[in-house]
């Protein structure tokens, strides 16, 4: 078990570097300290859902590319030298909002966890984690919006809740590992369909 959430811990990290989602902090003339650190939480819950699984990779980018907005918007309201009360009402609001959906995303029961040795969906693992991978290269990239990558992740979650639900019993039948190959297929296809047609 401790392997286990060592190497998702690893694997969380990497992506970390890999996607450009460290946590934003914000720097100079301070007079939020406050919103700094709910930043700081909230950047911290975001990779504690990442390594447990609860919010995925594509999930966690979107998260952190709203975080890096909110601190964009503080930066500028500081540029004069501080942020006045409505500024930082506002700021409020906007990281509320975030943590709303980073919760929501930690409260789901369904798990994206990295593939693990020895299951018997470990291919099915693979697949599901390389599209989130993949959604994430698109997002970065332009070549996929915001607006489709959250129905992609829907589609993605869609998938999970199939698998968890054919794991009650202990046992994914082959049936039902060919159900989730068949989804994840056609989701694989319109990422890449996106991919090549994007706009990046």
């Amino acid at each position: 078990m401790k392997s286990k959430l060592l190497t998702a811990s690893l694997l969380a990290s990497a992506l970390f570097a890999g996607l450009g989602m460290a946590p934003a902090m914000a720097q100079g003339n301070n007079n939020t300290p406050g919103i700094d650190q709910s930043q700081q939480a909230i950047s911290a819950r975001i990779q504690q859902g990442l390594v447990s699984g609860h919010i995925t990779p594509s999930e966690a980018q979107a998260l952190y590319q709203r975080d890096r907005e909110i601190e964009a918007r503080e930066m500028r309201y500081k540029a004069n030298g501080s942020a006045n009360p409505q500024e930082r009402q506002q700021l409020r609001a906007d990281l509320g909002a975030l943590s709303a959906d980073v919760e929501r995303m930690m409260a789901n029961n369904v798990y994206n966890a990295p593939p693990v040795a020895g299951s018997n969906t470990n291919g099915i693992d693979r697949l599901e984690y390389k599209i989130s991978q993949r959604i994430d290269e698109g997002v970065r990239s332009g070549r996929i919006t915001q607006r489709e990558a959250r129905r992609l992740q829907k589609r993605e979650r869609a998938i999970e809740r199939h698998e968890q639900a054919f794991k009650a019993d202990g046992v994914v039948t082959q049936q039902e590992r060919r159900q989730l190959r068949n989804e994840l297929t056609a989701l694989r296809d319109e990422v890449e369909r996106m991919m090549r047609n994007g706009r990046g």
